[in-house]
């Protein structure tokens, strides 16, 4: 129990804030595992959205401070991986469609 009014305040405060952190961390979890379960059904159009969604919200998740940034980095990099070596075709196909463009605005 708080004994002053600053920590009882601090103690709503850090409540609220478990709370919101819960939310995002459970969050991040179903959508990685979104992405994952769709990688290893190798259907592409939801595997693409699902790996793409799961970046957005490991990214989210650690510019608000419910994740380490170098957690989000690390299962980013590990999901990429994954994507990969299930689907090389995709990630290929996105970069070689990117780089004409790239080289073109270099011109």
């Amino acid at each position: 129990m708080a004994n002053t009014r600053q920590s009882a305040k601090r103690a709503r405060q850090a409540e609220k804030r478990q709370d919101r952190n819960k939310t995002i961390r459970s969050s991040t979890r179903t959508s990685l595992r979104a992405a994952i379960e769709s990688l290893k059904a190798k259907d592409l159009a939801q595997a693409k959205e699902a790996y793409m969604g799961a970046v957005k919200t490991l990214s989210k998740a650690a510019s608000k401070g419910a994740i380490p940034k170098a957690r989000a980095a690390r299962k980013i990099s590990r999901l990429t991986a994954l994507v990969k070596k299930l689907l090389p075709a995709t990630l290929g196909a996105e970069k070689a469609a990117k780089a004409p463009a790239k080289a073109a605005k270099a011109k």
